[in-house]
């Protein structure tokens, strides 16, 4: 169920704007997609219109048509949630791999870094730096940015993980036997080890996506996001100010949040009961 909500959202991110594009001979387009933050609904005197069959998902009173954001921002929330998540797996398996194989101050060392990882304010951070770098969040840049702050200081849990996993794994017989063979820790490290400790790296990466776009959606609602960019959070935030009359401005975003956390909650849990092999016993 979760691998099929998020094939879903993949569809309703990167599919529908390719048959949007696509021109039938009428010169109408196969389906109706107005690009990213357009005005084209206060154009046509169409502002503040509820769910139709032209507007799915009904317009903002600034002639926004909510239908067409919400697709453009399950393209940028994935990009955040997505990239930000294998930025982090990366950082944390190599840290991890070199903190739980290394002895001494090396390991003592990496294992007080990832602690101090560990107990950074993320959300905050991202908030400071927004405000910081706020030209480049209004240049466009803003959910780069974002992905790489998630990245850079969202490693630690994985690291964790990685390394506990390397104490286990690495006294085992096949690794003792490439040590006796004169493979290099290198080698031994990230051609032996790594590939055997990822079951629980996948998981929790998973369930890492869910929790990066839903801190995304946070800073935009919050109003520190990029005003020109499609997100789910920017369109939740500005449907917040008049939910009692224009509900659907908020609620469609808002179900499109629940609906892909749980996508991803459910793929985590689903891949940890299927490579766990004590689950499977």
């Amino acid at each position: 169920m979760g691998f099929a909500i998020v094939i879903a959202f993949f569809i309703f991110a990167f599919v529908l704007p390719v048959l949007a594009s696509i021109r039938l001979p009428d010169g109408s387009h196969l389906i109706s997609l107005y690009p990213a933050r357009s005005f084209e609904a206060l154009y046509q005197g169409q502002e503040g219109q509820p769910p139709s069959w032209q507007h799915p998902f009904g317009t903002e009173l600034a002639g926004i048509d909510v239908f067409s954001d919400s697709v453009w921002g399950a393209r940028n929330d994935l990009y955040v949630g997505i990239a930000a998540t294998l930025l982090a797996t990366v950082i944390g398996i190599a840290v991890g791999a070199v903190a739980g194989y290394s002895k001494g101050i090396i390991s003592a060392s990496l294992l007080g870094i990832i602690q101090v990882f560990f107990v950074i304010p993320v959300l905050l951070l991202i908030l400071l730096f927004a405000r910081v770098y706020s030209v480049l969040v209004f240049a466009g840049f803003g959910l780069t940015l974002i992905v790489l702050i998630l990245g850079f200081f969202g490693w630690s849990g994985i690291a964790f993980v990685v390394r506990g996993e390397i104490f286990r794994v690495k006294e085992l017989e096949f690794i003792q036997a490439e040590k006796a063979l004169g493979a290099s820790n290198f080698r031994i490290l990230f051609r032996h080890i790594v590939p055997n400790i990822l079951t629980p790296v996948i998981v929790i990466a998973s369930l890492s996506v869910a929790g990066n776009i839903l801190t995304e959606v946070v800073i935009s609602f919050l109003g520190f996001g990029d005003p020109n960019t499609a997100t789910w959070g920017l369109l939740i935030q500005e449907g917040s100010t008049y939910v009692s009359t224009y509900w659907w401005v908020s609620f469609f975003p808002g179900l499109l949040v629940v609906l892909i956390v749980l996508g991803f909650n459910l793929l985590g849990d689903g891949l940890s009961d299927a490579l766990n092999p004590r689950l499977r016993e």
